[in-house]
């Protein structure tokens, strides 16, 4: 069984949506199965079919959830500032060629989000950082060639 390891904040954010889909969500799907069934005729009824759509991929959902939930290993504390790089912990790095600066939080893949600066471990940056210090250059080979970047800091 594969662990997924997860931050405190990433964690919580799956109970969430667990709890919202179980509870919120299915009460939903199941008023608009109620609904569709007063309808009558349900071989050529689209509201049903949809609403059976609906209730099939909530479940497989909450089935995909609970499973990565159980197998979640949770990163309470991440390494402290100024040490190196570990899952949990913001990493500030330098273009070497450009001289931009971008910080990035390193997480597990479930919690990854480009758009608020989470990168996941496995990424090809994540995994360049993972255990480098401050002061430390890496080397990144992506499709339009290869980036490199300077670690510039490293806190929580």
């Amino acid at each position: 069984m594969e662990r997924i390891y997860l931050t405190k904040e990433g964690h919580d954010k799956l109970i969430k949506e667990l709890e919202e889909l179980k509870n919120k969500k299915r009460r939903e799907i199941a008023a608009a199965l109620s609904h569709a069934r007063s309808l009558g005729d349900l071989s050529e009824n689209a509201e049903y079919d949809a609403a059976k759509e609906a209730f099939a991929h909530n479940e497989k959902r909450i089935k995909d959830l609970e499973d990565r939930l159980t197998r979640a290993e949770l990163i309470e504390h991440p390494v402290a500032a100024g040490d190196k790089a570990y899952l949990g912990n913001k990493v500030k790095i330098a273009d070497l060629d450009t001289g931009e600066e971008t910080e990035y939080k390193l997480v597990g893949s479930d919690e990854a989000n480009a758009a608020d600066g989470s990168i996941s471990v496995t990424s090809p940056v994540g995994k360049a950082l993972l255990g480098k210090a401050v002061g430390d250059t890496v080397e990144v080979e992506v499709p339009a060639g290869v980036l490199k970047y300077k670690v510039v800091g490293i806190s929580i």
